[in-house]
């Protein structure tokens, strides 16, 4: 029996400022340019300032991009355009800054972190800051077995709320969250058909390297055959983490819980960690208004869950190369949000009373027509 009460979340989140969100919309009425006319970076900027209990919001100055890390057992199936436990290679790619996120990462000054849960391969290969929270090597093959032990689905969520910790701590105001794993995105479909009430086939996807039809076909199967097991524990959410999910994405949904209790935004990045908030939304349905959306992948696992989530993602490049690089990638719109919000200068009476003068003016002119 877990000793972790994840029913204690729905009483430590809490919902963003709303005094704070209409301050901040208030301020944007007296701000030069018109309400709207900035589009979504209007909302984001109020939400940001909901976010940080603050108006004139703070700019985002200390984001960090945090990666959880691990091997399913499901790739031996054929269901990943990579080798079954080949997410070290992608981890060291990452470190040594040969990877998407790593090139975007080093643009825009953010620094990444990377938390190995479940690699399948020797501890000592690799840093101690990245190795130390790590709970086993690979995660079960889910269409046939659990993925973790309830005890190591648990230490997994620990770690992942030790992590939010340590990044609300050390003075991080935003969090970029993403995965590098190989067979994540098929237990991440698993849980988001099972916590959404779908088949296999409407949440399979081709991942993060696009699979061929008949790998297309294994994934499938394997998240029916996963998603038969799930079912029966869907009402204990860190059951269901243990039974079809892993230790990277156990971690992540404690993180992304904790975050929330710390009040730390989060730009989520593609299917698997959709996957995880989903999975967080059950445990506490206020956590959602934390989070933001950062891309949509063309996943139709993450379509689902967003949806489900009412989160509408801020790019649609189609990034699907994981690693949280679609998420950082919507940093510099948050970014510049925030930097609208705070530094617009506000109308002077004779500029406000012009602006409320040009509705009319055009309604003449074009009655003159």
């Amino acid at each position: 029996m877990s000793s972790l009460n994840l029913d204690d979340f729905t009483d430590l989140i809490e919902r963003p400022d709303g005094g704070m969100r209409r301050d901040a919309e208030a301020r944007r009425e007296r701000q030069i340019v018109p309400p709207g006319s900035l589009g979504r970076l209007d909302d984001l900027g109020e939400w940001l300032a909901a976010a940080q209990g603050a108006v004139p919001v703070r700019a985002v100055e200390r984001p960090r991009v945090v990666l959880f890390a691990g091997d399913h057992g499901v790739a031996e199936l054929g269901v990943s355009a990579r080798p079954a436990g080949g997410a070290e290679r992608l981890v060291r790619a990452v470190l040594e800054g040969g990877r998407p996120v790593s090139v975007l990462a080093r643009r825009l000054g953010v620094p990444v972190r990377v938390v190995d849960m479940a690699l399948d391969c020797a501890p000592d290969t690799l840093p101690e800051d990245v190795v130390r929270h790590r709970v086993r090597r690979g995660s079960g093959r889910i269409d046939i077995q659990d993925a973790l032990t309830l005890d190591e689905a648990e230490a997994a969520f620990r770690a992942g709320i030790a992590v939010a910790d340590e990044e609300a701590d050390s003075g991080t105001d935003l969090v970029v969250l993403g995965d590098v794993s190989v067979g994540g995105t098929t237990a991440a479909a698993v849980l988001i058909a099972a916590l959404c009430g779908t088949d296999a086939s409407v949440v399979t996807g081709r991942g993060g390297e696009p699979i061929d039809d008949l790998a297309w076909m294994r994934k499938c199967a394997a998240i029916r055959d996963a998603l038969r097991r799930a079912r029966p524990v869907l009402g204990d959410q860190l059951r269901l983490l243990a039974t079809v999910g892993g230790a990277d994405l156990a971690a992540m949904t404690g993180f992304l819980l904790q975050c929330a209790v710390r009040k730390l935004p989060v730009i989520l990045d593609g299917v698997v960690s959709a996957a995880c908030a989903l999975v967080g939304q059950r445990v506490a349905f206020r956590a959602p208004d934390w989070w933001l959306a950062g891309h949509s992948s063309g996943e139709p696992g993450q379509a689902k869950a967003l949806d489900r989530m009412a989160l509408e993602p801020l790019l649609d490049h189609k990034v699907t190369v994981g690693e949280g690089a679609g998420a950082l990638l919507a940093l510099p719109l948050v970014q510049a949000a925030a930097a609208l919000a705070a530094e617009l200068p506000e109308a002077t009476p004779e500029e406000a009373e012009k602006e409320e003068e040009k509705p009319d003016e055009d309604a003449a002119g074009h009655g003159s027509e």
